[in-house]
């Protein structure tokens, strides 16, 4: 098994933080090989430039800019999202990630001439897992559609093998937490985890 983490939060020793040790150290107890990428830390530039812009189809150069984060991403054959929901929806620093890592030629390919849509781009990519706090409650979050959670778990996943295997969990009213609510999750997360790496049962959206 060959995870990629992405990690995003801007703080160190969040809760989020925890959330990220608890996902890497269920990944090690599972075997597998790591690889984290932590998004503020390394000072990832989330703005897709002009020039990027102009050369997004030109496969393969489009990768230059991002180069080392396609790599990492075409190696993996688990992808996981761990952050924080602000405005019911992504951090701008991971829909930046999804802007410039995502490219033609990697993530999906483009139409042609036998081919009226896009194709997925990622199907070595068997197991799909997004982890992530919410200030919101469960049922707000839903009443406004949960774009976040759409985007990964619909929108990337329809880009991974078909039948890929996902795994979903949020601790909501983040605002108001406790810590006992914080210990429930992080078990939540580590159950989840075992059930999602190693478990018969497949685990879609929506049982999640």
């Amino acid at each position: 098994m060959r995870a990629l983490v992405i990690y995003c939060h801007p703080r160190r020793a969040s809760f989020t933080e925890a959330v990220r040790d608890v996902v890497l150290a269920r990944l090690a107890a599972a075997g597998a090989e790591i690889r984290l990428r932590d998004l503020y830390a390394e000072g990832f530039d989330p703005v897709l430039s002009p020039g990027e812009h102009a050369g997004y189809e030109a496969e393969p150069e489009n990768r230059a800019p991002v180069e080392s984060h396609v790599a990492d991403l075409q190696w993996c054959d688990t992808l996981i999202f761990v952050y924080p929901t602000w405005w019911y929806g992504l951090p701008a620093m991971i829909k930046g990630w999804l802007d410039r890592v995502m490219l033609p030629g990697v993530a999906f390919l483009m139409p042609d001439a036998a081919n009226a849509n896009i194709r997925p781009g990622l199907t070595q990519v068997t197991r799909l897992g997004v982890f992530t706090t919410c200030g919101a409650s469960w049922w707000l979050t839903r009443l406004i559609g949960a774009p976040g959670r759409r985007t990964l778990l619909r929108g990337v996943r329809l880009l991974c093998a078909k039948g890929c295997k996902t795994v979903f969990a949020a601790h909501y009213l983040m605002d108001s937490s406790t810590p006992e609510s914080r210990k429930r999750h992080l078990d939540r997360v580590a159950t989840k985890m075992d059930r999602f790496l190693g478990g018969s049962a497949r685990m879609t959206e929506a049982a999640a």
